[in-house]
């Protein structure tokens, strides 16, 4: 309990030089972010045009992550392969999503245990509608993911099991399609959103 005190103190510190955000009593010891995906400007015209939002929340200061995948731009047909979704270490959209650095891997470890690594997402007529739990990156704290980018990727990711240097760095997950950088929102947009991803017949 005293460790868990003393953790609590740091995030309490931590939060409080970083991101000066109150928890509102509106918000239940939740943060809520968003992150608007556009397009990569540095993509070619017929790559896929993907734009939507990536949305976290996490309870203060203990929760773990949750996040939805809200996303469009994708091809219609059924026949296309997964995308990789990562987060990025900067959340500089200056030269398109090429400039946001590569995985954000605070713990120098090899892809995919990164904590963003968020793995493979399976479009469905042109859409990616999807929530998951329990995820492994933060909002809070020395290793918040707040003001890094969410980036999509061309291809699968191989998850590390592809025998080569880029395997153990980022999957082989080839061009950078769309990208976007985190920031603290309300909890509207979450609200909105979730019925739509947790909805078993839309999935």
């Amino acid at each position: 309990e005293s460790l868990h005190e003393i953790q609590k103190q740091v995030n309490d510190l931590w939060q409080n030089l970083l991101y000066p955000v109150t928890r509102g009593n509106d918000t239940d010891g939740m943060i809520y972010a968003t992150c608007e995906m556009k397009p990569s400007s540095k993509i070619d015209a017929d790559k896929p045009q993907v734009t939507g939002q990536v949305l976290f929340r996490q309870c203060y200061s203990y929760g773990r992550l949750e996040a939805i995948f809200y996303l469009d731009g994708f091809p219609l047909d059924n026949n296309q392969s997964s995308r990789a979704i990562h987060i990025h270490e900067l959340g500089d959209l200056s030269n398109g999503c090429d400039s946001t650095g590569g995985h954000y891997n605070p713990f120098r470890v090899n892809h995919p245990r990164h904590p963003g690594d968020f793995g493979n997402f399976l479009p469905k007529e042109g859409k990616i509608r999807k929530y998951k739990t329990n995820l492994f990156a933060t909002v809070f704290g020395p290793y918040s993911i707040m003001g890094r980018s969410v980036v999509i990727h061309e291809q699968e990711d191989d998850m590390g099991k592809g025998n080569n240097k880029a395997s153990l760095e980022n999957g082989n997950a080839g061009k950078r399609l769309a990208c976007c950088v985190i920031g603290i929102s309300n909890k509207n947009l979450w609200e909105e959103k979730l019925p739509e991803v947790t909805d078993k017949k839309k999935r």
